[in-house]
């Protein structure tokens, strides 16, 4: 279930334990946050739902910011109701949620609008108009309103901490490996398969064409990927994230090719997730060296990914 915090709860959902933060990635960290919440919740037979702001606070006080979305709302719905979640929690970040004080955000909307009993954050949580609120802040003006709050302290690997920001590092840096292992899973791209020149079609590699939209850019090149379809079926595959630079004019896409499948996916949704960094994009003199270079990808991705 999705509900908007710009409306109040259900009956069936007040009194929850609410886990609050943004949560984009949905990496290791968030999830210690969300499995805190979880079991809060269950030990005291309450509603246990993770929240979410959307856009992301950056997007609106930058809107020409890059993009950096690691999910979209709908995986992250689906990631939250795995966790454990009984519902998704969507702030909508505008100018009114952007201007809210930080106690007023804890009165009107947590306790008063949500029906809230107990809060849990990251220990690096931050709210309210200019940041004015953290945990402690939040500790201080819930406690008076009989809203419990728990904070979670920051997960590490080795020696630095799990963030969004490590992941968005890896990513870009085409290390398929670090961002799996920091979200346990791999970085996924979700969207309708669209008609395009349908070139690969016609040199044996059909593809199936994707527009990156709001999400993070890993780096430009070829992947070893899989891709999970509406009916829940996954295939192997090879994918060009990229703008295809043989090719004249540039187009951005993420173009999957799965090995020994030929079905027909225009206009259904599908995710595509990455696995394997194979190699950078490359312009090539002819369409011969073209298709040469491919079948040797497919047969890296066939390998590495047979070992999933």
């Amino acid at each position: 279930m999705r509900f908007d915090a710009r409306q109040p709860l259900p009956d069936s959902m007040q009194g929850a334990v609410i886990a609050l933060g943004n949560f984009d990635g949905f990496h290791q960290g968030h999830q210690a946050v969300a499995r805190a919440a979880v079991d809060w919740a269950r030990a005291e037979g309450r509603p246990a739902i993770i929240a979410t702001f959307d856009p992301h606070p950056v997007r609106h006080f930058q809107p020409d910011a890059p993009h950096f979305r690691l999910t979209t709302l709908d995986q992250r719905e689906e990631l939250f109701t795995a966790a454990g979640a009984d519902a998704m929690l969507v702030f909508g970040f505008d100018s009114v949620l952007a201007g809210t004080t930080a106690a007023a955000f804890v009165a009107d909307l947590l306790v008063g609008r949500l029906g809230a009993s107990g809060v849990v954050t990251g220990e690096d949580f931050t709210f309210g108009k200019g940041r004015g609120g953290n945990v402690a802040v939040l500790a201080e003006l819930g406690g008076a309103l009989g809203l419990r709050t728990r904070a979670i302290g920051p997960v590490s690997t080795g020696e630095a901490v799990v963030s969004s920001s490590r992941i968005r590092d890896a990513l870009v840096a085409g290390d398929c490996m670090t961002a799996t292992q920091l979200m346990t899973r791999p970085f996924a791209v979700r969207g309708p398969v669209l008609h395009g020149d349908k070139v690969g079609r016609t040199i044996g590699f059909p593809t199936a064409n994707l527009l990156m939209d709001q999400y993070l850019r890993p780096r430009y090149g070829i992947y070893a990927v899989t891709g999970r379809l509406a009916d829940g079926r996954v295939l192997h595959g090879a994918a060009n994230l990229g703008i295809r630079p043989t090719f004249d004019p540039p187009k951005e896409l993420l173009e999957p090719h799965f090995f020994d499948f030929a079905e027909d996916l225009y206009g259904q949704e599908i995710e595509v997730a990455f696995h394997h960094f194979l190699r950078g994009e490359w312009k090539f003199d002819s369409l011969d060296a073209m298709m040469a270079q491919i079948a040797l990808d497919c047969d890296e991705a066939r390998a590495l990914l047979a070992k999933l």
